[in-house]
């Protein structure tokens, strides 16, 4: 399963939930901590936290991820942005883009990335 969710949207989302449930069960206060009823909850957020995104991966136009998905097949990073803005092999808003954003290209290329929600 992939997922949008970063590590800390995960992260977040498992702390509302067990505070809920150990103010769901009263004042037991440590007492819940551990108990058995909630240790399903506990793994479904360590596996979601395991599939999660790490915070830190730039957020690119979907043209460009586009663009890297096809190439990464074919190329390397270095020659993809060259041929992105040298040779033309990309379209003028991707040119432009790679030009403007080449670390955060690179960054993609190497180690994923998001993709711009539609505005």
């Amino acid at each position: 399963m992939t997922s949008n969710d970063t590590k800390r949207d995960v992260f977040e989302r498992a702390l509302d939930e067990w505070y809920s449930l150990v103010f769901a069960v009263g004042d037991q206060g440590e007492e819940a901590y551990g108990y058995c009823e909630f240790d399903g909850t506990i793994s479904k957020y360590e596996k979601d936290y395991d599939d999660a995104l790490p915070d830190n991966l730039p957020v690119i136009p979907n043209y460009v991820a586009e663009y890297i998905d096809v190439e990464k097949n074919n190329t390397d990073v270095i020659q993809a942005g060259i041929d992105a803005i040298e040779y033309s092999k990309g379209s003028i808003e991707l040119t432009a883009w790679i030009e403007e954003n080449g670390d955060a290209f690179a960054r993609a290329w190497l180690d994923g990335y998001r993709v711009e929600e539609e505005k």
